[in-house]
């Protein structure tokens, strides 16, 4: 079987490039490793900005949709110390500068707008094999094989497309995540659904803290950070106990976020690849999102990879009859805006996990 352009990853970037080559004709097919769309949640809110996000959802003419999904009252914002006291608010204004919607929901419109067959599921690639002539040779786990014209490895942290590309791997960036979530919280869980507030929540100390976000459906879903070596996690597990004990002293609402969690911590270790990853241009493969440039997570992730997706398909529609022109194009203008979002990402994990944590997040929120 072979197939004009292969789409490897059905994440918010591939599919948002998959939607947009189909608004100009072109055809496309998405590969990816779950077994359905509803195989596994797909993390907690995200807040789309105009110039990234929002842009690549114009590009792609789903605006009407996306306004369909924002979590209205979602955008307010508070910080607060340990005890619970809150040390600085901000109101959800009402604009729609960087509104909240579910990454699932925003996904769930990307995949509706899209013809039934387009996303091939269960599809995990194994490998992917030069064959010449910018054509390339898919296995996937199933034995099942594919030659493609035109591959993009939107695939994430650990693409099995980018080794035809570039021998970057990622490393550990010092920084791990632990999901949690509470339900139906304004009855079960009353003094930890009071102190995160009807947005964003932001409880932290240098090195470590809770980023917990009230969520449409009456649920508060929490990032517990943690700066620890990888090995710690291994060498004792992510039980809520262990976790919860590094909080010890801390107000009893926000500990709750763990300890009354509905689940056991989901382990989330940020990794990331140099801020000036690039790569010599290779006919037919290309990479968009965190299979391309992976950073710690300063607020631009998906919005980035969102944007690659809307502008590659810009770009392939632009060339017609010329890919490489077309890849050439994008992978430039892909490469400044990463080597430029990389240092900004981790100067804001820095201010709001740093050495200044909370004061420094207190100060930006006093404008």
């Amino acid at each position: 079987m072979t197939t004009p352009i292969s789409i490897v990853g059905a994440g918010l970037g591939g599919l948002t490039l998959a939607r947009v080559l189909h608004r100009h004709g072109v055809p496309v097919t998405v590969y990816d490793a779950e077994v359905s769309a509803d195989a596994r949640t797909q993390g907690g809110q995200l807040d789309l900005h105009e110039h990234n996000g929002q842009r690549a959802l114009e590009i792609a003419g789903l605006t009407g949709e996306f306004r369909s999904i924002i979590h209205r009252g979602g955008g307010a914002q508070r910080v607060l110390d340990r005890q619970g006291t809150v040390l600085a608010e901000l109101p959800d204004d009402g604009s729609l500068t960087r509104p909240e919607a579910l990454r699932g929901d925003i996904r769930r419109i990307l995949l509706e707008s899209l013809p039934a067959g387009t996303v091939r599921w269960g599809r995990k690639l194994t490998s992917a094999v030069p064959l010449g002539r910018g054509r390339h040779e898919l296995t996937f786990a199933d034995g099942s094989t594919v030659t493609t014209d035109v591959l993009v490895g939107a695939d994430g942290t650990w693409s099995r497309v980018r080794p035809l590309l570039s021998d970057e791997t990622p490393v550990y960036a010092g920084l791990s995540y632990l999901d949690t979530y509470l339900h139906d919280v304004d009855v079960r869980h009353p003094a930890s659904a009071k102190a995160v507030g009807d947005g964003a929540m932001y409880a932290l100390i240098p090195g470590r803290g809770f980023l917990a976000h009230r969520e449409a459906g009456d649920i508060i879903h929490t990032y517990v950070v943690l700066n620890r070596p990888v090995e710690w996690f291994a060498a004792g597990g992510v039980t809520k106990a262990r976790i919860a004990a590094e909080f010890e002293g801390w107000a009893p609402e926000l500990t709750a976020l763990i300890t009354d969690s509905d689940q056991a911590p989901v382990l989330r270790s940020i990794y990331r690849l140099p801020d000036t990853h690039r790569w010599p241009r290779v006919p037919g493969v290309t990479l968009l999102g965190d299979a391309a440039h992976v950073t710690v997570p300063g607020g631009e992730g998906a919005n980035n990879a969102m944007l690659d997706g809307a502008e590659l398909g810009l770009a392939i529609a632009a060339h017609p009859g010329d890919t490489e022109a077309a890849l050439a194009a994008f992978e430039e203008a892909m490469f400044r805006r990463s080597e430029a979002e990389a240092p900004a990402a981790r100067e804001t994990v820095e201010m709001i996990f740093g050495d200044g944590a909370p004061d420094a997040l207190v100060n930006l929120f006093a404008g």
